[in-house]
């Protein structure tokens, strides 16, 4: 069992940046692909990164490619996503997933194949 838990979301201008935290209880972290989606409003659920568990591999969406980062610490079970260039397009709740498969050989951008999620953090780029 996994507990996510995300943080650093908040208001910012275009062009801003913010860094996205994404804390995960229990000792498998390590072993688990992890993922960003984001949800706003009037749309679906859409994959934003997701980085496998060695960190070596990763994986954007073209909407962010270029303007984001992914990251990971396992010593400290936590996945990172630095947001730079923001867009208020950019706007949404985000989350991180887990995917719940230890070793994966790929990382994924389908929400199903993600077992554990955090609550989420909002996210709000003004123009």
């Amino acid at each position: 069992q996994v507990q996510l838990v995300e943080s650093g979301g908040g208001l910012v201008q275009a062009g801003g940046s913010l860094r996205l935290s994404c804390a995960a209880s229990g000792r498998t972290f390590s072993s688990y692909n992890m993922c960003w989606f984001r949800l706003a409003p009037g749309k679906e659920r859409e994959f934003v990164a997701a980085i496998r568990w060695l960190g070596r591999t990763t994986d954007y969406a073209d909407s962010v490619k270029g303007r984001f980062t992914i990251s990971r610490d396992n010593a400290k079970n936590t996945v990172y996503l630095q947001m730079n260039n923001l867009k208020p397009e950019d706007t949404a709740v985000y989350y991180c997933a887990a995917e719940g498969r230890s070793y994966s050989d790929y990382v994924r951008r389908e929400p199903n194949e993600y077992q554990y999620w955090g609550q989420g953090t909002q996210v709000t780029v003004s123009s």
